[in-house]
């Protein structure tokens, strides 16, 4: 009978393996999303500026003050939109973890009171249940959902269109796959993947939702560009760190320094209401919770270490060891980044090409090691006495806390220093590696494994097949060197009012400084989190010495990802070499592909398929016959005329011979691209024979004012200019031979009822300045 029961196992388990997909069947969804980034050179980017077009100024045009007005309110109401949304997911997700980690440490508890081999295999189990759910949801399901997904925002919001990474699906195997891999206590954390989740709720909301899963409205479809689209995707940014940390400020202040590559005071306020509509659904969310309607959601959840009540001052002979903090930070958050760059590397070019199998197996077996560590190496920790103290020692089994009795004397009152970090959730090991009045809780040798073992457990999930964040990783990490530091300090200044807990939110203040590299933003989150605004000055300078010390070795964390994820950042600072060359130097190998106004629909058609090419220049004739540049045409909007064909004419000549108006076929809404969709292809396009032979005239879809560079401007120049502005095409022409008007600060300052006589005498003005500079070149010299 039992073996029976144990070959249908077996069988049941070898049908579930014979289903995985392999390398062959099971990497086509896979590859549709990472195809183009791995390929480096099939990234796109995004058009963030507008294309004056026809379309576009007759759209402009039908416009009054009405639905100007109804256009701002529709960006505040999708800004509340996405603050609440996000504030729902981010208690949706505390909730599932903090119950199901309270439910797995519930059962284990309760079965080592009796076994602890049996609570072993529990522990294991269930660890590996929950995080084989999340490697699942990832794999089968949302391959773009796996790790972080900072790096592809920040590419996003810096103008890259990276497939995958805002789609519904990703949106829930960011969720699902948070709570299976959190839960399931591996070394990561759920705050990046909060981020990731606030940024695609906000692209689903300015898309009007998600088409392929009939979850779309009209009425929400109303931002047409990528312009808004990505002020909206901003504001996700900041209230997913807002929910995350319930640091409204700090998310704010995240997006502004870390993410985003344009900014303005208009989206200063709304990113900042987003973040604080956040604030309150969260803090709704608690005080529902603390009824007990939440089950095993308590003290932890929602991250916030309230050490108000440490230490309240500090002396002068205390900055050299917070310092020291601040260096040991900044090497080892290099540390971090170089061995995540070599195993990342490893894992993306080797290691996960051999299919999804492998990818599953990888994350078992290091949610296996995990286990393992977590629950075995309490077991080799002799138990230490409680102290004389108010709190709470041992605390019972089953519940969190300081002081866990693990493998302790059952009539002695003793706990086990090293379960109490190891064998409890990461937001619960934080708050007592933060608490004061604890002196001599942890033994330097079990501080010194744990970080020790942590570490490494960190390097090697992190790019591993489930969303992670680093997060609060780091703040374990660096909690746990701050705290020996602050026993160092604590032992060597005895007279000193010294908390080992003050230390310890340096030291995590310093890793994450030293391997993300942020300063301001993460200054105020560590504030927020810590409810202590006594300690700024001295977390300000930790954060300022790690970060120059992290400096001097590699990138922080999400520029290093990011290049091994093909995306190409265009940091806030050119290199140094650009200002020795020119734009012409930089573009002298391009071969220009350009169109004439009026160009055959096989002509377009085949320099299409010949070209990958997203704008080309538009040539017309002056009436001198010299070759003239009259704007800027998309590939996109090409593809949209081919596909429509309503714009197809028999005659090689302008529709406008005579200047008059130019006919409008389209709606500007013609042209827009959903977020979340690959766009069209060529592939997509078909034409008969008939089609071939007509004609179409590009005038009126054309941008018909690119910016416009001179050959000899320094490609540092250049390179300003494209970042601050979002452009995608920047045309490098000859130096004018004359110039036509001069804008100054008076000119942009216009009103709008400004009597128009004003103008025209500037205008006249300069062209009498211009004439008058022309006959004196022109007059013989003596």
């Amino acid at each position: 009978m039992l073996s029976n029961q144990i070959q249908n196992g077996i069988d049941t388990a070898k049908l579930v393996w014979s289903r995985l997909p392999s390398s062959e069947d099971g990497e086509q969804d896979d590859a549709e999303v990472t195809a183009r980034i791995n390929g480096g050179g099939g990234v796109e980017s995004l058009d963030y500026e507008i294309i004056e077009n026809y379309a576009y100024r007759e759209d402009q045009a039908q416009r009054g003050k009405l639905y100007t007005g109804y256009y701002v309110m529709v960006k505040w109401f999708f800004s509340l939109l996405t603050g609440i949304g996000t504030g729902l997911a981010a208690v949706f997700i505390n909730l599932a973890v903090e119950n199901f980690a309270g439910w797995k440490f519930a059962a284990t508890f309760k079965i080592i009171q009796s076994s602890y081999i049996a609570g072993f295999i529990v522990y294991i189990l269930i660890n590996l249940a929950l995080v084989l759910s999340s490697v699942l949801i990832v794999t089968q399901f949302a391959p773009a959902a796996a790790g972080s997904g900072i790096p592809e925002i920040k590419g996003y919001l810096n103008g890259i269109d990276t497939p995958g990474i805002l789609l519904f699906r990703t949106l829930i195997g960011k969720i699902f796959g948070s709570i299976g891999s959190v839960g399931g206590g591996l070394a990561l954390g759920k705050e990046g993947p909060l981020v990731h989740t606030g940024a695609c709720i906000a692209s689903l909301l300015g898309q009007g939702g998600s088409t392929k899963y009939h979850l779309s409205s009209r009425w929400l479809q109303v931002f047409k560009s990528d312009r808004d689209r990505r002020d909206l995707v901003t504001c996700g940014c900041a209230a997913g760190v807002a929910a995350a940390f319930r640091a409204p400020v700090g998310g704010v202040l995240f997006a502004l320094e870390e993410v985003t590559s344009w900014w303005r005071s208009h989206l200063m306020w709304r990113v900042f209401f987003t973040s604080a509509i956040v604030a309150v659904v969260v803090r709704s969310a608690m005080g529902w919770c603390k009824s007990g309607n939440c089950g095993h959601f308590g003290s932890g959840g929602f991250i916030i270490w309230d050490i108000s009540g440490g230490q309240e001052d500090y002396s002068f002979q205390e900055l050299l060891p917070m310092a020291v903090i601040g260096v040991i930070g900044g090497l080892l958050g290099a540390l971090f980044n170089q061995l995540t760059r070599y195993i990342t590397y490893w894992r993306r070019n080797f290691l996960h090409k051999k299919g999804n199998r492998i990818k599953i197996i990888e994350v078992c077996l290091i949610s296996l090691i995990t286990s393992v560590i977590s629950f075995g190496l309490p077991l080799l920790r002799k138990c230490s006495p409680c102290p004389a103290s108010e709190v709470e020692c041992p605390r019972p089994p089953g519940t969190y806390g300081n002081y866990v009795n693990f493998y302790c004397a059952k009539d002695k009152d003793e706990y086990n220093d090293l379960a109490t970090i190891f064998f409890n959730t990461q937001d619960d090991a934080i708050r007592n590696l933060f608490s004061a009045k604890t002196f001599h809780e942890y033994s330097a040798q079990s501080l010194l494994t744990f970080l020790v073992m942590f570490y490494s457990l960190a390097v090697v999930t992190f790019g591993t097949a489930v969303p992670a964040g680093q997060f609060v990783p780091g703040i374990m990490i660096g909690s746990t060197y701050g705290r020996l530091v602050g026993m160092f300090v604590v032992n060597f200044y005895k007279k000193l009012n010294v908390e080992e807990g003050t230390y310890a939110l340096l030291g995590a203040a310093s890793f994450l400084g030293g391997s993300m590299r942020m300063t301001v933003s993460l200054c105020v989150i560590m504030v927020e989190i810590t409810n202590n605004l006594k300690l700024l000055p001295l977390i300000m300078l930790v954060l300022l010495i790690s970060k120059a010390v992290g400096d001097i070795f590699n990138e922080g964390l999400y520029e290093e990802q990011a290049r091994l994820r093909n995306i190409p950042l265009l940091e806030s600072r050119p290199k140094q070499y650009m200002r020795n060359m020119t734009a012409k130097e930089a573009c002298r190998s391009q071969k220009v592909v350009y169109f004439s106004r009026v160009v055959k629909v096989a002509d377009v058609l085949s320099i299409l398929r010949s070209n990958k090419h997203n704008g080309f220049p538009v040539v017309d004739r002056a009436q001198n016959g010299e070759p003239l540049v009259i704007g800027l045409i998309l590939r996109s909007h090409l593809l949209v005329l081919l596909q429509s064909k309503t714009d197809f004419q028999h005659s090689p000549l302008p529709c406008d011979p005579s200047g008059g108006s130019i006919p409008i076929r389209h709606n500007f809404s013609d042209f827009v691209k959903p977020v979340s969709s690959k766009g069209m292809s060529i592939e997509d396009i078909h034409l008969g024979q008939d089609d071939l032979e007509m004609y179409i005239d590009l005038a009126p879809f054309l941008n018909p004012s690119p910016y416009i560079v001179p050959e000899d401007m320094s490609l540092a120049k250049v390179y300003n200019l494209f970042r601050q502005l979002g452009l995608r095409h920047i045309f490098v022409v000859p130096r004018p031979s004359r110039a036509i008007g001069l804008i100054t600060r008076k000119d942009l300052l216009i009103e709008e009822n400004e009597d128009s006589t004003t103008l025209e005498l500037q205008s006249t003005s300069s062209s009498q300045l211009w004439r008058k500079a022309s006959r004196f070149r022109a007059a013989p010299t003596s």
